[in-house]
């Protein structure tokens, strides 16, 4: 069995790699479920933008599952202080999230104009603010988080959920919105024909754009603003028992980019993040959109290392205690814990991987006006 300070960086590792697969699965659903009632003018063309994605959003959600499951089992204290900090806020997205169930199964049960435009709205929004909010939720981890640990490690959080819509995370939420709308708008153009292609093709250009706009300005922000990261300041022994008290932190890091000047290779993250919306942007604009859906997924893997290789070894700062911040050393389960679940995830995270490309080899394909036309009752 690996070692308990190896251990602690392979689950770092391995739940960045769950968050990327979500972000990467499940992305194009909620980008695409924001852009329904814009891409979609009528009944038909909706149903074939819900067809595209509705046989596929349920398993993309495992990777959801997955991930807070991880992070239960690996990283307990990041799943306490998260779910006390975050709590109102992972309710808003539950609660949005509960709408997609529903609205797929019972959105086309009735020929009622009212009853189907209610529900299109509906996923709209089952779509639109999960994707917002994840950012905001990884602005704020930038800006820290006011969490606290007493002697006895238990946590307490001192602010509320409005404090989270702050002009930076608003921003972050932007990046994220932003960034999953051009992954959505590429699986469009893949997946359609037609009026609903073009539509895809025009909104996956203006979504590059703006997502390109808006992470450069969050980098620039970090970069000549006055947010300030965190330093570790004494060696943490990454063998001993988990203790995010033992060890001192420092305000010292000038927006996060220590990391960056100190391991120049980590700049590639970024770089990918901004080279992959220009690729989605060139090949919807020439109508390639296998290369467009693959530069929207290149985009959303160099969002999340750059946020990842930034706060590295960070997983949770916190903004009114130093001291209190989670890093990949401390907030841990113990080594028999951390070995057991990498074997589990040697064995299933793979499984999970393969059953999902398996089905989306099976139900590949355009979806057409014809089709819904055609089969009125057995399509979503």
């Amino acid at each position: 069995m690996l070692d308990y300070e190896s251990l602690k960086l392979v689950w770092w590792i391995l739940v960045g790699v769950l968050l990327i697969g979500f972000a990467l699965t499940d992305g194009f659903d909620l980008g695409a479920a924001a852009l329904l009632p814009l891409l979609g003018r009528d009944d038909e063309e909706r149903r074939v933008i819900i067809n595209t994605i509705a046989p596929h959003w349920d398993g993309n959600q495992v990777w959801l599952i997955t991930a807070g499951g991880a992070l239960f089992a690996a990283w307990p204290l990041v799943y306490a202080a998260s779910f006390s900090g975050f709590y109102w806020a992972m309710l808003v997205v539950l609660f949005a999230l509960f709408v997609r169930p529903v609205g797929f199964d019972y959105r086309s049960k009735l020929e009622n104009t009212r009853w189907r435009q209610s529900w299109d709205w509906g996923l709209c929004i089952g779509g639109l603010v999960p994707a917002l909010v994840f950012g905001v939720a990884f602005g704020n981890l930038l800006l820290g988080v006011p969490i606290q640990f007493d002697a006895d490690l238990r946590v307490s959080y001192h602010g509320n959920f409005w404090q989270l819509l702050n002009p930076f995370g608003l921003l972050a939420g932007l990046v994220s919105l932003s960034m999953l709308c051009l992954h959505g708008a590429t699986w469009l153009g893949m997946r359609s024909e037609g009026a609903i292609a073009l539509r895809s093709r025009r909104a996956a250009r203006y979504c590059a754009v703006l997502y390109l706009a808006s992470f450069s300005a969050a980098g620039l922000w970090l970069w000549l603003g006055d947010i300030q990261g965190l330093q570790l300041v004494s060696a943490v022994d990454g063998n001993a028992a988990s203790n995010p008290l033992a060890k001192q932190v420092a305000v010292g890091n000038p927006g996060w980019l220590d990391n960056y000047s100190r391991q120049p290779l980590s700049l590639i993250a970024p770089l990918l993040g901004l080279a992959g919306a220009a690729l989605a942007w060139l090949g919807a604009s020439g109508r390639l959109f296998g290369w467009a859906f693959l530069g929207s997924s290149l985009a959303i893997i160099g969002t999340l290392c750059t946020a990842g290789f930034a706060l590295f070894p960070f997983v949770m700062p916190s903004s009114i205690d130093p001291q209190s911040s989670l890093t990949l050393w401390d907030a841990v389960s113990s080594h028999k814990t951390l070995g057991i679940m990498f074997v589990v995830a040697c064995l299933f995270v793979p499984l999970i991987l393969l059953y999902t490309l398996w089905s989306y080899a099976k139900m590949w394909g355009t979806v057409t006006t014809a089709q819904i036309r055609n089969n009125p009752h057995g399509l979503y």
